[in-house]
């Protein structure tokens, strides 16, 4: 890649608007991963859940610790591809010099979840459904509008991380409006009638589409600005899906290397905590891992594997773990779509067959087994109660319930979209436990004190 190559996409959004020079990348991509890990946004990941409850054990994980090992794998995962990036003559392969640095992948992956409400996919829902008629909430749009509005680190435009971070976080290009207005069903359902009683609420319907806010369409525009016009409308063209939302077919390759180490951690460091838990024994592993039949076609481990993750040895799961993680990295490979001109779009980061086969099964298993069995879908259904509430009542009341610096905002906001915008990015922005204690401060009797410090 040569300087000019790597200067359009060191770019921050600042220096493009006031015409100034990018830095140089190994400048620019560690300083795009500090923003990050100093962001308030980043910390409030330790308060927001995984899977399991933030009182259940100190051992489990949060969205930070699970970030951070999305971070470390994704490292991993790009030391892999260079180091099987050599052909037989000893000669770098094309796709090695548009690999992205260490520094880059980091700062990818560790802002991957930034946008998370309290109470994960639960508390998404909720807030899609309060922000139905002014624009929706999408976890992944929210990650973005921090990264360009919302971070601290300037006054008007967030973070400010330079453009391909920006496209390497950027999972679904498409915009929010666009995606639900081809989407007949839900058009009909947004005409329904206001839900008051939120115990009544179909919950499920409400799943936003995803995308990136209209709100957001700028700074959008700016980071696929580098692309051809023939790349944009083939990066941002939405498949076809009868009575769902409509999704994007294709990721820049940054995305692609960051979802595999989401994906990776999803399936197997998950795993772990759902052993530790004892919510999976071993019996029901052998049965829907071991000897199901995706599985026997490749048996990427053997019986020791499942020795050690059911062991009473923390050691053992650990070394169990390590392991599992290490046969998906090493089965990772470029592979090149041709409709795409640009590297960053046409090289696709994958897994082998196998690997990738193996690595669904696994996220099939965490999610029939863990993320869906009653007792967590309770706990989540408690989490969108809390925020339906808080919404409502900070809707009504904003004046007297928004903290002074948001309620600045609202009084700021030009239109009544970007007032809910307000209210909706300070419950986005909530820990779990800060939003259970405003909860309980605002609507428990025996709760709350002037001089709570929430």
């Amino acid at each position: 890649m040569d300087n000019q190559q790597s200067q359009i996409w060191t770019q921050r959004y600042t220096d493009y608007l006031q015409d100034k020079d990018s830095r140089p990348a190994r400048i620019v991509y560690q300083r795009d991963r500090a923003r990050v890990i100093h962001s308030a946004s980043f910390r409030r990941l330790q308060a927001k859940t995984q899977i399991f409850g933030l009182s259940e054990s100190d051992f489990y994980r949060t969205r930070l610790t699970h970030s951070m090992e999305v971070a470390q794998i994704g490292s991993g995962l790009v030391e892999q591809l260079i180091t099987v990036g050599i052909d037989d003559s000893g000669n770098e392969k094309p796709y090695v010099e548009w690999l992205p640095s260490f520094y880059l992948i980091e700062a990818i992956c560790l802002a991957h979840d930034l946008g998370h409400p309290p109470y994960g996919h639960g508390g998404e829902v909720a807030l899609n459904y309060m922000m139905r008629h002014h624009g929706g909430f999408e976890g992944n749009a929210q990650t973005l509008r921090i990264l360009a509005k919302l971070g601290e680190y300037t006054p008007e435009h967030g973070l400010d991380l330079s453009r391909r971070t920006a496209l390497g976080v950027m999972k679904y290009p498409a915009i929010y409006n666009n995606v639900i207005a081809v989407n007949t069903d839900y058009q009909a359902q947004l005409k329904e009638m206001q839900v008051d009683d939120f115990r009544t609420l179909k919950m499920n319907r409400w799943s936003p589409p995803k995308s990136i806010y209209l709100e957001e369409k700028q700074i959008f525009d700016w980071v696929l600005q580098p692309f051809s016009a023939a790349d944009r409308e083939r990066f941002t063209q939405l498949a076809e899906c009868q009575s769902c939302h409509q999704q994007t077919q294709y990721k820049a390759l940054d995305t692609t290397i960051m979802e595999l180490a989401d994906d990776i951690a999803y399936g197997i460091h998950d795993l772990e905590d759902a052993v530790e838990m004892k919510m999976v024994s071993r019996d029901l592993w052998q049965a829907e891992v071991m000897e199901d039949a995706e599985f026997q076609k490749y048996q990427l481990w053997d019986d020791e594997m499942t020795e050690r993750l059911f062991s009473n040895s923390s050691r053992g799961r650990k070394h169990a773990v390590s392991k599992m993680v290490g046969i998906m990295v090493e089965g990772i490979y470029m592979d090149e779509n041709g409709e795409f001109e640009h590297p960053l779009l046409r090289y696709q980061a994958r897994l082998k067959e196998g690997e990738a086969a193996v690595l669904d099964l696994l996220k099939r298993f965490v999610f029939k087994n863990v993320i869906t069995i009653p007792e967590v879908k309770q706990m989540e259904y408690k989490g969108q109660l809390i925020v339906l509430e808080l919404f409502k009542s900070l809707r009504a009341n904003p004046s007297a319930l928004l903290p002074t610096s948001s309620y600045n905002k609202y009084l700021q906001a030009e239109t009544e979209q970007a007032q809910q915008r307000v209210i909706s990015d300070y419950i986005a922005g909530m820990t779990n436990t800060y939003a259970s204690r405003l909860y309980a401060k605002l609507f428990t009797p025996t709760q709350g004190s002037i001089f709570d410090r929430l």
